[in-house]
């Protein structure tokens, strides 16, 4: 493979945030600071939060009981140690996003879910997250079902930013 496709590469994981290019010395994984972290979970917050409104009009029963399915799959995943929760998870929010029908705004949200990743794997190994994430997004399900779209997009929002706090002690550097 020539130099070009890899220097391209290299510059798109740049500019997701995902490495740092160091002139004439490569390129090294980038971290977040706890600032980053809460950043990225506001703007999800935002972002997700829209995304549950603008897809209320299409979540009818039948949604309900795929995210009922998908929560049942995030938790067995989470009960046996399974690193495939964060998979899980990603489907059960991607899964809301989609029915916003607004790609350019999925785009922006997976593009933060992808920063986050790395993290949140590590997080699951190390923390029982995932037990207390059922009631969480039982919640999300439940505002869901209410139909109304502010509440709704107020528990993703609390939702969202309730993890930032957790996820933030555990990447501190005095842990």
């Amino acid at each position: 493979m020539s130099r070009m496709p890899v220097r391209e590469a290299f510059r798109r994981l740049a500019s997701d945030g995902l490495v740092v290019l160091r002139p004439n010395r490569g390129c090294v994984v980038a971290g977040l600071t706890v600032d980053e972290l809460y950043e990225i979970f506001e703007i999800r917050s935002v972002l997700e939060g829209l995304a549950v409104r603008l897809a209320m009009p299409r979540i009818d029963e039948e949604e309900i009981e795929e995210f009922e399915r998908l929560l049942d799959r995030m938790e067995r995943a989470g009960q046996s140690g399974s690193s495939d929760w964060v998979v899980r998870h990603q489907e059960f929010h991607g899964r809301i996003c989609a029915l916003s029908r607004r790609p350019k705004l999925i785009h922006q949200i997976s593009a933060l879910h992808v920063v986050i990743e790395p993290y949140m794997r590590i997080w699951f190994d190390e923390c029982d997250k995932p037990h207390s994430a059922r009631e969480e997004h039982a919640a999300v399900i439940a505002a869901l079902r209410s139909g109304d779209e502010r509440h709704a997009e107020q528990v993703m929002q609390d939702h969202i930013l309730g993890t930032a706090p957790m996820l933030a002690e555990f990447v501190s550097p005095s842990r």
